[in-house]
This record gives C-alpha cells, sequence and structure tokens, in this order.
C-alpha cells in the first residue's frame, strides 16, 4: 500500500551536527577553563542552549549566542572581549557556510522511495537557514511538500497531517531524534522510524519505544527500501 514518508532533514538527510560539534570543541578549547572538565563545561552549554532554543529557536544564531552567554558565565565575571566574539564567529563560520554533505545511500533511496510513496520533508529550525539548505540539497524535487517549523511536537504533526488530508495509519515520519521525531510522531496517531546518526544533538536524545507495530529502527539510511 503506498505510504506517507515524511522525512528530517538535519542529520537524517545531510550531515549537520557534526560542524555544532566541532564549533563546541573549538568553545571549550578557547574556554580552557582552570577547574571545570569538557564534559561539565559542556553540560553547562546544554542549559544555556535549552533555555535559547525556546526563546530564540534554533539555528546557528541561536547557537552563537549560547556560546557567547557561556563564555561570559564561565570567565568568573571577566566578561567577554571583542576577541572571544571573534573566536566564536570563526567557530560558527562553516555551519554558516551551508556546505550541504549527502549522509550516503540518501539520494538513491529517496529516488527509489518516490516510485512507490509519497515523500513529504518535515523540518525545524531558522526558516532562511533550513530553506538554504533544502535548496542547496537538490533533493527539493523528490518532495510533494517541504515544511519548516519552529518545533516539532504532537500538535505540529497532527496539524501536518490534517492540513495535508493524510491517513495518520498510513503515515511514516522518518529521522534520527527520538525527543523530535520518534516519540511526538507517535504521540500523534502516526508511525515513526528511527534512523541513528552517530552525532545526534544529546538534547534531542530520549529512551526508545518498545516493540511495537508503529515503530521501527534501522542502521542506515539505504534500508529503507527494504521497509517501504
Amino acid at each position: 500500500m503506498r505510504q506517507n514518508l515524511v522525512f528530517d532533514a538535519d542529520d537524517t538527510l545531510w550531515e549537520k551536527n557534526v560542524l555544532f560539534e566541532r564549533a563546541v570543541e573549538s568553545f571549550i578549547d578557547h574556554l580552557a577553563h582552570p577547574r571545570l572538565s569538557r564534559e561539565q563545561v559542556r553540560s553547562r552549554l546544554d542549559e544555556v542552549e535549552k533555555v535559547n532554543c525556546r526563546i530564540h529557536g534554533y539555528g546557528v544564531d541561536s547557537f552563537e549566542r549560547s556560546l557567547a552567554e557561556c563564555l561570559a558565565e564561565l570567565r568568573d565575571g571577566r566578561g567577554v572581549t571583542d576577541s572571544d566574539l571573534a573566536e566564536l564567529r570563526g567557530a560558527c563560520a562553516p555551519i554558516r557556510e551551508q556546505r550541504i554533505e549527502l549522509i550516503d545511500g540518501v539520494a538513491e533511496t529517496l529516488r527509489e522511495l518516490s516510485r512507490r510513496h509519497e515523500l513529504y520533508l518535515l523540518t525545524k529550525g531558522d526558516r532562511t537557514e533550513q530553506t538554504g539548505k533544502i535548496e542547496a540539497s537538490g533533493l527539493s524535487g523528490l518532495f510533494t511538500d517541504v515544511e519548516i517549523v519552529a518545533e516539532k511536537n504532537p500538535e505540529t504533526y497532527k496539524w501536518f497531517v490534517a492540513d495535508r488530508v493524510l491517513d495518520p495509519s498510513h503515515t511514516w515520519m522518518i529521522g534520527n531524534s527520538p525527543s523530535s521525531d520518534v516519540w511526538p510522531a507517535l504521540n500523534a496517531g502516526l508511525n515513526a522510524v528511527l534512523v541513528p546518526h552517530p552525532q545526534t544533538w544529546s538534547l534531542e536524545m530520549r529512551g526508545l519505544p518498545g516493540q511495537r507495530e508503529d515503530f521501527r529502527e534501522i542502521g542506515l539510511f539505504h534500508e529503507l527500501g527494504e521497509h517501504f
């Protein structure tokens, strides 16, 4: 039966978080905190990012703001200089360049699946950034529709299928994030497929469902062709 396959973008279709992780490592090197370990610095940065994502959304601007705020907090009152800010801008520059590196098997698998099913793209983040990446990917023509949202929660998924008159029981959300792709889709009555990525953002991690008919986990993207 023809299915509606809804794909996440970042770290599902192309690499993203590896660029953020490199920027985080540069930030920790630059901070060179005399007492806190790298893990402790990263933990505090995660907390700052949680707050800023709720207030300012996702994307490189929000991320760079978090780096600056965390630097100011952990500098023990010494403040953030123009040189510091230039260092953070430099660390974030590769992210802003939006060079797209497709994950292995994505292009050919999407072309194969598009012959049998309806494909959609549903991604969250800054609209300008995400639009640029989608255009640069060369994949947009494979999708029936593309939607960029501020957050992916059960209400988002319910709206998405209702707006397009899709049958939730024949609609699958496919992505690398348990928190944004798997659980909210399942809670909205859709099905979900997890495609794990080794660099999935720590704030997107969450325990997975047990064995159930509406959830699948695969190892590599091209394995989707064996399921649909």
